[in-house]
């Protein structure tokens, strides 16, 4: 196998999950522009295409890397309906059931991302795209293949949008729900028709990034339902030997029909890339050290700093190795569901920022490898710092009666201990904020009004989160505050996830150095109460909504930034969520 770089550990463990969080278009073929519409091999965003007309590999790969052998692994990052534990469909682009993570690698794309630039997309599926306004004509490569050998033609393309558009996961609904019309001119030819008004950003997303599915296989299949019956796909692998709970095995095609496309080159190396599932992450390290699992990112700082010290490290068989991030390290925290009464108050949320002890838990828990996540854009100069700009000031001036005060003051930072475990100030100024939200301490309990006590459920799947959230629970205690921890199996986690069925939930969301259309699934109005949305706290604000098409149809990337920043302080000030950690790294492990 070629040498793991950072670029191919992110190949792995994190781009192909996070295809449809890079809204794109093509600037110097939009409507907008005065130079006429004409064919081009890329899209973009802002800049322009790093790689022309004729490149013949990306630069980040070794286009010549041998092909064989198996990398065993388990879930880094997953997307849509995706459970990390367990699996008991192949379909990962529906609400219903839980797939593999990785099960992407089976479904090619019109076009394919480059990840050394920002947002750009080049050929795969589709050779050219030829824009003229709204309507955007792609050409399909006629050597185009499914995983049954038939022709992939602009009738699947076709039939990919309209199917997804009605039946798909509600994200990628969302995504989709700029198209007009679509339809196949010819048998090479795919054309899809945006409505008018619609962001700039969404058609090329659509075109460059949506999944292609068999006309053939979803016409003799029902697209809804959850099952493991393999599916006919379009990318570079298929499903292998699996057992559900277990294992899954992807196989690459041998004859893949881009496999010497200048985007392909030096890429799908493996023969085989086999998922490994583990309930426990104790039992998870011990299969790695064992060779059951042969790539391993490290998400457990103790781990890390103190476990990497058996046989296999010491003689050098497994090698350790830090990758640095320089993408957005995104939003992860306990989001709290303001769908429930007692989270409505901003005064509530916010006093639970003060139980928080990040300082202790940093030293005593994580051996000081995380540092405190103060942002939803943080690892980016989209988050916002100290006073508002000018050009901030600009944005935010016509909601300065729609939004807190501290918006034009200093962006809203957690606050912080002495990192002792016994510092009291904080919890003072939470005892503040909760009597001025209307609640008191009755023998010991924190009650409202009506005299019903305040509990909160974390919920959450794997039992490593206790070391965090045991001693949170006892701070929260000591202000009157009853926690429950409420550990359940991977399926119901995911059901109560998808229906907003929790007071308090832990996760992560990562953003692309060009957000778009898919940032309305994380804090919309219009997203707060569908099903399976990421709008995990339900924020239901307008000027949230506004800044958010501002930052969406950002004509450069200085407008996107600074819109970004305007939309971070006003998602800071209505506290939705108790800011966890980031670290601006991979920590990873791997047989050599």
């Amino acid at each position: 196998m070629s040498a793991l770089t950072r670029r191919t550990m992110l190949a792995l463990s994190g781009a192909a999950a996070t295809l449809w969080a890079t809204p794109l278009r093509a600037t110097t073929l939009t409507t907008d522009v005065a130079e006429a519409d004409t064919r081009t091999h890329a899209l973009l965003v802002f800049d322009k295409p790093k790689y022309p007309v004729g490149f013949t590999h990306f630069d980040y790969v070794n286009p010549d890397a041998p092909k064989g052998g198996e990398i065993r692994l388990t879930a880094s990052t997953w997307a849509f309906n995706q459970n990390p534990i367990t699996f008991n469909t192949f379909n990962t682009y529906i609400l219903r059931g839980d797939a593999p993570p990785l099960m992407e690698m089976c479904h090619g794309t019109l076009m394919t991302r480059a990840l050394d630039e920002p947002d750009a997309v080049y050929p795969l599926i589709a050779e050219w795209v030829e824009v003229e306004g709204r309507r955007y004509a792609f050409t399909i490569n006629p050597k185009a293949r499914f995983s049954d050998g038939s022709p992939l033609t602009a009738e699947d393309v076709a039939f990919s949008a309209e199917l997804l558009l009605e039946k798909s996961h509600p994200i990628l609904r969302n995504i989709l729900a700029g198209i007009e019309s679509v339809e196949a001119a010819d048998k090479e030819t795919a054309v899809i028709t945006f409505k008018d008004g619609t962001s700039n950003r969404l058609p090329p997303l659509v075109t460059a990034l949506m999944p292609i599915l068999s006309k053939a296989y979803y016409t003799a299949n029902d697209f809804t339902q959850a099952t493991l019956d393999i599916p006919v796909g379009s990318g570079p692998y298929t499903v292998g030997d699996h057992a559900p709970g277990r294992y899954v095995s992807y196989r690459r095609l041998p004859d893949y029909w881009a496999a010497d496309l200048p985007t392909q080159r030096g890429h799908n190396n493996f023969d085989r890339l086999r998922m490994e599932f583990y309930r426990e992450h104790t039992i998870s390290f011990e299969a790695f050290k064992k060779g059951d699992v042969t790539f391993r990112e490290e998400f457990t700082s103790k781990t890390w700093a103190t476990e990497y010290d058996f046989p296999a490290v010491q003689d050098g068989r497994i090698k350790k190795h830090v990758f640095p991030d320089e993408r957005p390290a995104g939003a992860q925290g306990w989001f709290m569901n303001t769908r429930r009464e007692k989270f409505a108050d901003p005064r509530v949320r916010e006093a639970l920022n003060y139980a928080f002890d990040f300082e202790w838990t940093n030293a005593n828990v994580f051996y000081g490898a995380y540092t405190r996540t103060p942002s939803f854009f943080v690892n980016s100069d989209m988050m916002a710092t100290g006073e508002p700009s000018s050009e901030e000031l600009a944005l935010l001036e016509p909601f300065r009666d729609k939004v807190p005060a501290s918006v034009f003051g200093p962006a809203w930072t957690p606050p912080v201990t002495d990192g002792t475990g016994r510092d009291r100030t904080p919890l003072r100024e939470a005892n503040r904020l909760f009597a001025d939200a209307g609640w008191s301490r009755q023998g010991g309990k924190l009650v409202n009004a009506n005299g019903q006590p305040f509990t909160i459920e974390f919920l959450y799947r794997q039992p490593r989160s206790e070391r965090v959230l045991q001693p949170f629970a006892s701070r929260l205690r000591l202000l009157g505050i009853e926690p429950q921890l409420r550990m359940v199996d991977a399926a119901q986690f995911e059901s109560r996830l998808k229906s907003f069925d929790y007071d308090v939930v832990t996760r992560r969301f990562s953003l692309s150095l060009t957000p778009g259309e898919v940032i309305r699934e994380f804090w919309t109005s219009a997203r707060a109460d569908v099903e399976g949305s990421r709008n995990l706290s339900g924020i239901k604000d307008p000027v949230v909504d506004a800044l958010t098409d501002t930052l969406i149809q950002a004509k450069t990337r200085e407008e996107m930034v600074t819109a970004a920043r305007a939309l971070d302080r006003v998602l800071r000030s209505g506290f939705y969520w108790v800011p966890q950690w980031y670290k601006g790294s991979h920590t990873t492990a791997f047989w050599d």
